[in-house]
């Protein structure tokens, strides 16, 4: 840099290196005066001293920096994003259309497709699929999932998720997690980003559709305190912070169709197993071997026991089987029908999934159900019901097979 020709003129190395080095600041500098003075006293560099900036680097003293780069300046103790730039606002967008049908209790979630997601292949490109999530709930036991599609960032699947046996309690308070990941068949499947949708926001038998951009969610560490069997189907630990303090929340393990009917002719209940839903996974190959029991308590001779068959490795098992109990009408009103699903081995004790009593001591819907059934005769009422981690009072002593 000169001045008059012959004469170098003498530039302090702060100037130096802020303009011919750094192309702009990455991040905003807060005080901009501390390398660019523009009037004061001269700063001794080589013996010389200059009071004012050159006249050239004026504007770029007088510019805020983050003028420069396009942004605002955050404000003061704002907490700066740690995540890069490309993995807040290049993620990409999702689109899929929801619709609850209230009738058949029924979650439909269409899967349409995604644009400009963020690459995670050294080939500059992703094999992304969609996973879905209810929180809160066990992660396993409700998680639907697409294809995967190869090399593309712009994938389009034209996919129907269904979830059976929600009831208009889940749509008041659950939430939809949607995440697309990248499939990685040599290392862990890489997660690209999420959206969530209280379902609240939906109104019965009218399809809603969206089109949104996708976030960056960092998961909690998983629980240590708890047993390995609620760590292997839980998602986060904040779900289960919700279900071990909230006052009479329990850990969902699925969901059961259950058909009532008080027959006066043949003076009986007449069960009906219909099917289950979203059941936890209790066998390390991802899945159950499911089958259900039901009891009316009290049951002093034991002989109140029913169990259907079993079905192996799933999930959503359908058994369409009745049971009878042949009891007067006054008399069942004192009882308590108790329905636990297990999951069946071979060799050792079979494992409790969970479970639900019906009858006057119990709440909500299980408590309507029974009282519905016994005002109504002669009527087969179908409801589904929520299987929960907590064995009923009396099911505790009951051997597994």
């Amino acid at each position: 840099m000169r001045g008059r020709r012959g004469d170098r003129m003498a530039i302090n190395i702060q100037e130096h290196m802020a303009i011919n080095v750094c192309p702009g600041p990455i991040r905003p500098i807060r005080q901009i005066s501390d390398y660019f003075p523009r009037r004061g006293p001269g700063l001794e560099v080589g013996g010389g001293g200059f009071g004012e900036a050159p006249a050239h680097l004026a504007p770029l003293a007088l510019a805020p920096p983050a003028a420069l780069l396009g942004a605002t300046t955050p404000e003061e103790g704002a907490e700066v994003d740690s995540y890069d730039s490309d993995d807040t606002t290049a993620l990409g967008t999702l689109e899929f259309d929801l619709l609850y049908d209230q009738a058949s209790c029924t979650l439909h979630c269409s899967i349409l497709r995604a644009k400009g997601l963020k690459p995670m292949d050294f080939n500059g490109l992703a094999d992304p699929y969609v996973k879905l999530h209810l929180l809160p709930g066990a992660c396993k036991a409700n998680k639907l999932k697409t294809k995967t599609q190869r090399n593309t960032l712009n994938p389009v699947w034209n996919e129907d998720l269904t979830y059976s046996g929600i009831t208009v309690d889940d749509i008041t308070h659950k939430v939809l997690r949607i995440s697309v990941c990248d499939e990685d068949k040599l290392s862990h499947n890489e997660f690209i980003g999420e959206i969530r949708v209280p379902l609240r926001r939906l109104k019965p038998s009218q399809k809603k559709h969206f089109n949104i951009c996708l976030e960056r969610q960092v998961p909690l560490a998983s629980p240590s305190s708890v047993s390995a069997a609620l760590r292997g189907i839980s998602c986060y630990l904040k779900e289960l912070e919700q279900v071990e303090q909230g006052p009479g929340l329990l850990e969902e393990r699925g969901r059961i169709l259950l058909s009532l009917s008080y027959s006066s002719r043949r003076h009986g209940l007449l069960v009906g197993i219909v099917r289950c839903a979203h059941l936890a996974a209790m066998d390390v190959n991802g899945y159950s071997d499911p089958y259900v029991k039901t009891y009316l308590r009290p049951d002093v001779d034991k002989k109140s026991k029913h169990k259907t068959c079993v079905k192996k490795k799933t999930l959503n098992p359908e058994f369409n089987e009745e049971f009878f109990y042949d009891m007067e009408l006054s008399t069942l009103a004192t009882k308590t029908l108790e329905v636990t699903v297990w999951d069946y081995d071979i060799g050792k004790s079979n494992d409790f999934i969970g479970g639900v009593s019906l009858g006057p001591g119990a709440r909500g819907e299980a408590r309507k159900h029974w009282s519905d059934c016994l005002q109504q005769p002669d009527t087969a009422l179908e409801r589904w019901h929520t299987l929960t981690s907590q064995l009923p009072p009396a099911a505790g002593a009951l051997p597994s097979a």
